[in-house]
């Protein structure tokens, strides 16, 4: 992950290098006996590269909700006294990076609002593009005042949920959410509770996931299958496209509030998702290793030698060699260490920006014609600063293998691209491309071969980013984009009801930070 000019995190090489950005992580715990602020906390990292603009936790004893959230990653977030002061039986956790609204302290997750009977605390994996519909519906119900976290600041389609979610007095949060999420569109993964019960909901297309897993004395919903393995539940099957999950003291339930209309994002498979979660029945491993045999058999090339550029293009690249019969190794070094900044390189230093994170091995690689695998190209930069980097370390050749086609659209369901403008793929086809980069060719895997890699049928799964075929149907223009509810709507004072919840240690001013 590089660094972006504003702190932020991404995957990229070089700094200001705008990439495809994860969605978030979300994790949910219900365990009575158990210490679930730390079961969350480890379940957060194991989903800390879903998000890494901010985290947080909220639990509840039975009585209150207790939350602490902060910008950052999750490990700079929360230590042993926050941990120790997040106490009950439900715990739920989120780690965020922005698809709606700004990187904010007020945009951080989970939000909290009222409800007729208490609170609800919610955390959302995805984006959903119904919002300026779903501010209208806030606007209609409530008025023009804001409420809860609309009231201080936060302008993510998230706080309009929280705000929705509030429901009308003789209702319970169970029947205003069966009410609620049927109206919404786009692509929702939430964990969300109230003091007493926790619940798990997700979009009919089932474009995020979102699993359940059971502990010894306890249930645990999570955004992949790697974070139940991090806190030791056993994996029992996937939340279901259109179904709300409630779990409490009388046990675990299921209703539908959607018909399915499955369209899983491809992307999870080739880049999104652990390489070590299973999506669908399907090890996201062994996906993007056959991706790998499948872009050999597409786009052979005589070489020496098949590099990844760690770590996301390793397992394809492994593939890559297992399909050709050309031998695979690590031609580059990945610095593990490089972390948040916020000391910005010089122009001199920028143009270095690359060997910050990877730096050849130039005795594997002088004098080799190299396949070098990736998992996308977006803008071109990172790529091209590669095979500089490479040609001067004495590669013979530089081709570019790519196990994803051509990113030629935005996506509006949970991952942050670069605009259409910016994509390289818009303007150029694969040989300008392999020309811009300065490589000897370029191949890119083809969508039916990607598609083959998941195992999971075409009509199943978004490839929105791939083809401009959108599953979901989209607003105009004008009602579509990340700072859609920027600036916040005039504020107002958050209600009574919240005036009484409790933070965490270290969290005093949590409801009204600056």
């Amino acid at each position: 992950m590089a660094l972006r000019g504003d702190g932020r995190l991404n995957h990229d090489l070089m700094p200001d290098e705008k990439g495809p950005q994860d969605a978030c992580g979300v994790f949910g715990v219900w365990a009575p006996g158990e210490e679930v602020a730390k079961l969350a906390y480890f379940g957060l990292y194991a989903l800390q590269h879903r998000g890494q603009e901010s985290a947080g936790i909220a639990t509840s004893n039975g009585s209150q909700i207790l939350v602490y959230k902060d910008m950052g990653l999750v490990s700079q977030v929360f230590d042993e006294t926050a941990l120790d002061a997040l106490r009950g039986h439900i715990a739920l956790g989120h780690c965020r990076y922005s698809t709606t609204g700004g990187v904010t302290w007020e945009n951080a997750q989970p939000t909290l609002g009222a409800t007729s009977s208490g609170t609800v605390a919610l955390a959302h994996n995805g984006n959903l593009v119904n919002s300026a519909e779903l501010l209208e519906l806030v606007t209609e119900r409530y008025g023009q005042q804001a409420r809860g976290e609309l009231a201080r600041g936060n302008t993510t389609d998230t706080a309009l949920v929280t705000a929705l979610f509030h429901g009308d007095e003789d209702h319970t949060l169970e029947q205003t959410a069966l009410e609620v999420l049927p109206k919404l569109r786009g692509a929702f993964s939430l964990v969300f509770m109230d003091e007493h019960t926790l619940y798990a909901a997700r979009d009919p297309q089932g474009v995020r996931p979102l699993v359940l897993g059971r502990l010894e004395r306890g249930w645990v919903v999570a955004s992949e299958t790697s974070a139940l393995d991090i806190v030791g539940a056993s994996f029992v099957r996937e939340v279901e496209p259109g179904e709300m999950i409630t779990i409490d003291g009388d046990g675990l339930r299921s209703q539908r509030f959607a018909e399915v209309k499955r369209a899983g994002c491809v992307f999870e498979y080739v880049y999104l998702a652990r390489p070590d979660t299973s999506i669908s029945g399907r090890s996201v491993h062994a996906a993007r290793v056959e991706m790998g045999r499948r872009l050999a058999a597409e786009h052979p090339v005589d070489a020496d030698l098949v590099i990844p550029v760690p770590e996301s293009g390793t397992p394809a690249a492994v593939g890559y060699a297992q399909g050709s019969g050309i031998p695979f190794g690590q031609g580059l070094t990945k610095n593990a260490y490089v972390g948040r900044t916020f000391i910005q390189p010089s122009d001199t230093l920028r143009q270095l920006g690359i060997r910050l994170k990877l730096n050849p091995l130039r005795d594997i690689i002088r004098g080799k014609r190299l396949v070098v695998v990736d998992d996308s190209i977006v803008r071109g930069n990172t790529q091209r600063a590669l095979v500089r980097m490479l040609r001067e370390a004495g590669a013979a050749e530089v081709h570019i293998r790519i196990s994803a086609p051509p990113v030629k659209w935005p996506c509006f369901y949970g991952i942050d691209f670069a605009s259409r403008a910016e994509l390289i793929a818009n303007g150029l086809d694969t040989d300008a491309i392999a020309s811009s980069l300065g490589a000897d060719s370029l191949g890119y895997i083809s969508l039916e071969g990607m598609i083959e890699a998941t195992e999971q049928p075409r009509e199943k799964l978004c490839t929105a980013c791939f083809t401009g075929d959108y599953p979901i149907d989209l607003p105009s223009d004008d009602k579509l984009g990340k700072n859609l509810l920027e600036p916040p709507a005039a504020l107002g004072e958050p209600e009574a009801g919240l005036r009484h919840l409790t933070v965490g240690a270290g969290g005093a001013t949590a409801l009204d930070h600056p």
